[in-house]
This record gives C-alpha cells, sequence and structure tokens, in this order.
C-alpha cells in the first residue's frame, strides 16, 4: 500500500498553521519605517518585539543605517574587474562556483 499521498498531505498542517499565525503577527519595523513611512506603527511594532516602551534609540539607529545605505554608490561588474585590489578575489569567485557547476556538487 502506497503512502504517499500522506506524504504531501503532511505538508498541509505547517501551512495552515502559518496562515492562521500570520494575522497576528506584527510587520517588520523597518518595512513600516522605511517603505511606508509609518512612524507610529514601526514603533509599535519595535515594542512588541523587543518589550521596551522607549525605542527612539533604534528607531534613529534604522534611519541613520537608511542614510547611509542611500550614500552608498553602486558600482558595475565592469568597474569591479577593471579595479586591480579587486580582481583577484572576484576571478577566484568565479572560478570556483564553475567548478561547482562543472563537478556536479549541487547535483548530490
Amino acid at each position: 500500500e502506497s503512502r504517499w499521498p500522506f506524504l504531501f498531505g503532511a505538508i498541509i498542517v505547517p501551512s495552515l498553521t502559518q496562515v492562521v499565525i500570520l494575522p497576528f503577527l506584527p510587520e517588520s519595523p523597518r518595512y513600516l519605517l522605511l517603505e511606508k513611512h509609518n512612524r507610529s506603527k514601526a514603533e509599535k511594532a519595535f515594542q512588541k518585539f523587543l518589550g521596551k516602551d522607549d525605542v527612539s534609540h533604534e528607531i534613529e539607529e534604522v534611519l541613520a543605517e537608511s542614510r547611509v545605505q542611500r550614500n552608498t554608490q553602486l558600482v558595475s561588474v565592469v568597474q569591479l574587474l577593471r579595479t586591480r585590489a579587486v580582481r583577484w578575489q572576484i576571478m577566484t569567485v568565479v572560478v570556483t562556483m564553475g567548478c561547482y557547476q562543472l563537478c556536479g556538487l549541487n547535483a548530490v
């Protein structure tokens, strides 16, 4: 007798559990603050996560990190390969990943 239908049906339990629990979980404070620009909801989410009332330090930390990320300059692949300081590291990673693909390691 085949038990495959039970194995495929076992995935239903975690899926239903997630569907039931998900509405009660708070959204990410970073998402609320940086994407939705909703500071009050972000503060409530931080308070729920951290269990403390004063979360102004965490809010300011997230905002400071966001400012730093906005000021970061993006570099293209061609610019990376032209830079002598990182060329060797990039070539090492590319050759290593190519060897992984050719030896069939990820097929295991």
